[in-house]
This record gives structure tokens, sequence and C-alpha cells, in this order.
């Protein structure tokens, strides 16, 4: 079987992130499992730390690649990235679902298509949704 190197890559710097959510590890983990379920993708393991006197890492490794966030809550500010392989999982899925969950004040985004020879960067499809 030959697999596609096609990916595409969703980068999102989100401010003004209430700190309690963003200082809290537990809480960041199953927000982004649950982007991860959004967006169709297969979860193979989770790392998290919670840093001291705050912040927070999550990653989340997934069969198609990576969702992850890095947060700073003394700043409001969340680091949020997705890379996905192939045309079956849409990063941006997830990204739309955690920025509904995080409900930043602001947030700038790029999209990477990967895989295909130059890197090439590109406005995301953002589509803030309700998810219930």
């Amino acid at each position: 079987m030959e697999y596609s190197t096609f990916g595409r890559h969703v980068a999102v710097d989100a401010w003004g992130v209430d700190f309690e959510v963003l200082n809290n590890a537990g809480l960041l983990e199953a927000h982004l499992v649950e982007a991860a379920e959004a967006c169709g993708a297969t979860v193979l393991s989770i790392q998290s730390r919670q840093f001291e006197p705050q912040g927070a890492t999550v990653l989340v490794m997934l069969s198609e690649s990576h969702l992850s966030i890095h947060t700073y809550p003394e700043r409001g500010f969340a680091a949020i990235d997705c890379y996905t392989c192939g045309e079956m999982v849409d990063p941006q899925l997830a990204i739309d679902y955690l920025v509904t969950v995080l409900n930043p004040e602001k947030t700038y985004a790029k999209k990477l298509i990967r895989g295909l020879g130059e890197l090439e960067v590109a406005e995301p499809d953002s589509n803030r949704a309700e998810f219930v």
C-alpha cells in the first residue's frame, strides 16, 4: 500500500483566554481529546505537564500526526497546533473545536500545506461553531 505525503498543519495563537482554563492541564487534556474526536482523528497517546507557578503543555499523539497546546495563563495566551497527514482528517475541525471551547478574545492563524513539495502558507478556513 502506498500512502500520500499530503498534510495540513494549522497553527493558532489565541489571546484573551481565561487564566483558570489555561492553567489546568487536566481540563486542557480533555478538551484536546474531544477536539481530536471532533475531527475524526485516532488518539494514540497523551502527554501533559502542569508547570509551576503556572502554565501547561498538552501533546496528543494521533495516528494521523499530532495536536498540541502550550499555555501562558499570566498572559491569557495559548499556542495551539494540529498537523494531520492525508485527506481523511481535517485539522481545522480540531482547531475550530478548541477555539470554541477556549473562547479567546482574539486569534491569529495560518495553515501550512505540507508534503507536496515547497510548503504553502494559506489562510485557514475557520468555521467557529457551537459544539454540544
